[in-house]
């Protein structure tokens, strides 16, 4: 690759403009600058400069005592040993013949004397440019101070590095968002331009059921198409809702209770202290429909793995701080094996265990799509004794 291109892995600005990151880099040169002021201290000179070399200029990412500037590559006093693979340490540049008649040191635009400068080499044995330190008077480091300076440079190689590191995984991120939020609207539509065709079929089929007597063979195909149908009307509505949900948030003040009680009552639930269902009350600011299907989803799926053994309880709760708020939704169903807690939040993943009732496998991953859509997240664990907890962490809300 071109020296220009393994810059700009950097957030390197490889040409034009001012000196310093790349437009877009985002990143902080402070850790840079305090490096280098640090430098300067050590030995004992009133300017100091990281120089990135590109293939026609110096640019001067971070500079102290003086502002960062940029300059072709050939007035650049860098640019002729940064390459040499050691440090250069020059008591007095205007009787150095690299330099003499160098325009930083004629006068021309500065008129250094002390010049040190150490290579910023990567481990891959790349050369990104220079630490430099210097002063317009002569001078010397002693061996301690070259020493302090050669490790400074690692240091700034070891920032720069990092830097490349994080621009890479906020690509990464930025393609991974991208692509996630194509298959959510892909999904969307092909589940929406499928519910129609379905729901004429399902119609037609409810006719054939009506006109043919239940003790026809054909009765027992109808009623079967229709079950299929159904399903596959079911899990194209998840579908549709999952690509749905996530998207921008509409946040108001919202009672943890008041949402609960709505739940119950969608899902034909018995409410309050002694009932199938139960909530504590707790002031949250969230998206209030996003928030509703979140437990609707929760509950529903405690209603369909539900305990054989025992009469079906479910307990929401929730806990606040200046962090934010955590929601439980516990049940005292069939659970969930400590194996298995990650995978279900995954689309379309189902236990398949015996006596459970029928689902699309979408539900605890729409539920997992809100809670990050809020900044939070959604984990499982056991009830003690016996069921399932699902823990939604969510942020205060910025």
């Amino acid at each position: 690759m071109a020296r220009d291109g393994l810059l700009q892995e950097y957030g390197l600005a490889t040409s034009g403009g001012e000196a310093g990151l790349a437009a877009g880099a985002e990143l902080s040169t402070e850790p840079l600058e305090h490096l280098v002021e640090l430098a300067v201290k050590l030995c004992g000179v009133p300017y100091g400069v990281i120089n990135v070399i590109t293939a026609q200029e110096q640019r001067q990412v971070v500079a102290v005592g003086i502002e960062p500037a940029v300059c072709s590559r050939q007035e650049s006093m860098c640019s002729k040993v940064f390459l040499s693979g050691g440090a250069t340490i020059v008591p007095d540049a205007s009787e150095d013949p690299r330099f003499a008649a160098n325009p930083f040191v004629t006068g021309e635009i500065a008129a250094v004397r002390f010049y040190a400068s150490v290579p910023l080499e990567t481990s891959s044995g790349f050369v990104i440019g220079s630490l430099c330190v210097f002063s317009a008077s002569p001078g010397a480091l002693s061996p301690g101070q070259q020493d302090m300076l050669e490790i400074l440079a690692r240091q700034a190689v070891q920032l720069l590095e990092l830097q490349r590191r994080t621009l890479q995984l906020n690509t990464a991120l930025t393609e991974v968002r991208e692509s996630n939020a194509k298959l959510a609207e892909f999904a969307g539509r092909v589940s929406h331009d499928l519910r129609g065709p379905l729901t004429t079929i399902l119609g037609y089929v409810e006719l054939g059921e009506d006109e043919v007597d239940r003790g026809h063979p054909a009765a027992e195909y109808l009623r079967l198409v229709s079950a299929s149908g159904r399903r596959m009307l079911s899990m194209l509505e998840d579908v549709l809702r999952y690509s749905q949900m996530g998207g921008s948030l509409r946040r108001q003040p919202v009672s943890l209770r008041a949402v609960a009680a709505k739940v119950a009552d969608d899902l034909g639930l018995s409410f309050g202290p002694g009932s199938v269902l139960d909530s504590e009350d707790l002031n949250l600011r969230v998206d209030a429909g996003q928030l509703c299907t979140l437990l609707q989803n929760l509950v529903a799926n405690a209603v369909n793995y539900r305990s054989p053994a025992r009469e079906l309880k479910v307990r929401i709760s929730g806990i606040s701080n200046y962090h934010g708020a955590t929601v439980m939704v516990a049940d005292n169903g069939k659970g969930i094996a400590a194996k298995d807690r990650k995978r279900v939040l995954e689309p379309l993943v189902r236990l398949q265990r015996d006596g459970d009732g029928p689902g699309s496998g979408l539900g605890l991953a729409i539920c997992r799509r809100i809670a990050e859509a809020h900044g939070g997240e959604l984990s499982l664990k056991e009830t003690a004794g016996g069921g399932t907890t699902a823990v939604v962490s969510l942020p205060a809300d910025q």
